[in-house]
């Protein structure tokens, strides 16, 4: 019984939630959409294409929006009218359960929704690349920082976002040295950038005393770019890139390193990953290439 009542409360609490925001929410998305097509009308876009591709994609992601709204309030309403009959003992589990699963993804859009307006940086409607690195004190870093990667994937997996490992150091000891993740869906770069810096976790010490020992790993976010372009334009004529071999455990094995150097600024970036496949060095040209772009465009 207990059971039941938190289920029916966590509907009600979505359905009025939906009843507040989603008017409003609505309205306002199909009056942006209106000025974005008066613009389409009165401009001649065709004497700059790329301000008409920025307006075009601009009034697909509105028409997407209020699609959604729209659906929304349709699958608020079809809950309240399910949680009504519950009254009456007039619905079975099914439609119960019809209830819950979509005010449950009235409830997520509308958090998504919410958050999305807080989202106001150049690239934080993009998606996101993360980088994750461990410290130097050994397999407790080590260890520390594929935990970091199990729970960003955890976390993107709960989300509903695309994501996939590009690349991977593990090591011995069930532990990374690295690890590079990607999740390509909107907003990420928005939600995952406040993620960037120094990550510690604090554990009792091996030896049994009272003090305690801290695991470090490092975590950075560049965006990655779903539809728009970088504001930022790399010449291949001005990149130089090279692949080394440094240990001996890549020379045996052939996996070398990546370089990129951008000659204009001097700046370089680099991947030290075993790649084994062709496909892998290209797969981490391209995200040192997205690397440098975000560097060079916050110079």
């Amino acid at each position: 019984m207990v059971g039941m009542f938190a289920l029916r409360k966590k509907i009600e609490d979505s359905i009025l939630t939906a009843e507040i925001l989603a008017p409003s929410a609505l309205e306002q998305e199909e009056v942006r959409r209106i000025k974005q097509q008066k613009v389409i009308r009165e401009r001649n876009l065709w004497d700059d294409l790329p301000e008409a591709d920025e307006v075009l994609v601009k009034l697909a992601e509105s028409d997407e929006l209020v699609d959604s709204l729209k659906d929304l309030k349709f699958k608020a309403e079809e809950a309240k009218l399910i949680m009504e009959l519950v009254e009456t003992d007039a619905i079975n589990d099914g439609l119960f359960k019809q209830a819950y699963t979509a005010s449950m993804d009235v409830s997520k859009f509308l958090k998504r929704y919410e958050m999305s307006k807080y989202f106001k940086e150049p690239y934080d409607n993009e998606g996101a690349c993360l980088i994750i690195e461990s410290g130097d004190e050994g397999i407790y870093d080590e260890r520390w920082a594929e935990q970091l990667v199990q729970m960003y994937i955890k976390w993107a997996e709960k989300q509903g976002h695309n994501w996939r490992v590009v690349e991977k150091l593990p090591l011995k000891g069930s532990g990374i040295k690295y690890a590079t993740l990607e999740f390509e869906s909107k907003f990420v770069y928005g939600y995952l950038m406040g993620e960037r810096g120094v990550h510690h976790m604090i554990r009792a010490s091996q030896d049994g005393s009272v003090s305690s020992e801290t695991s470090f790993a490092t975590v950075d976010v560049i965006p990655l770019f779903l539809g728009s372009e970088p504001d930022v334009i790399i010449h291949e004529k001005d990149l130089v890139i090279s692949s080394l071999l440094h240990s001996e455990e890549d020379q045996r094995r052939k996996n070398p390193s990546i370089h990129i150097q951008h000659i204009p600024t001097n700046l370089t970036v680099k991947s030290t990953g075993k790649f084994y496949k062709p496909l892998l060095i290209c797969s981490n040209i391209a995200l040192l290439y997205r690397l440098m772009s975000h560097v060079v465009s916050n110079l």
